[in-house]
């Protein structure tokens, strides 16, 4: 049960980040989130846009493992997605922002540790 609570959770969050990225870029939301100025957000909105598709994808792909109707099958389906948003968030750690380590990368671990268990 605690699984699929942290596996919902991390697929909510990529969910908004998909929201974020795709939809509120531009806006102060946006703004505040990513830390960025009105015209490097208006510079960028198509790449970002992009960046939340793939992001909305990752949610898919923890949903799908969550309702999937043979567990043994949603729990191979959960494990890929959540280590697929582990190395995301190393690279976007390493490569952008820091703190997506700790927003996006520690859920999906303590996700993954429940699923594993």
């Amino acid at each position: 049960m605690l699984a699929s609570l942290f596996v919902g959770i991390v697929a909510i969050e990529h969910i908004y980040i998909l929201i974020l990225e795709m939809f509120l870029w531009t806006t102060p939301r946006g703004l505040k989130a990513f830390g960025m100025t009105k015209e490097q957000a208006q510079e960028t909105k198509s790449f970002a846009a992009n960046q939340g598709l793939y992001n909305g994808f990752l949610a898919a792909g923890l949903v799908w493992g969550l309702v999937h109707p043979d567990a043994s099958i949603g729990r191979s389906i959960e494990i890929f997605f959540l280590i697929c948003v582990i190395i995301a968030a190393l690279y976007g750690g390493a490569t952008a922002k820091r703190s997506i380590l700790l927003v996006q990368g520690l859920p999906a671990v303590i996700a993954l540790l429940f699923v594993l268990l």
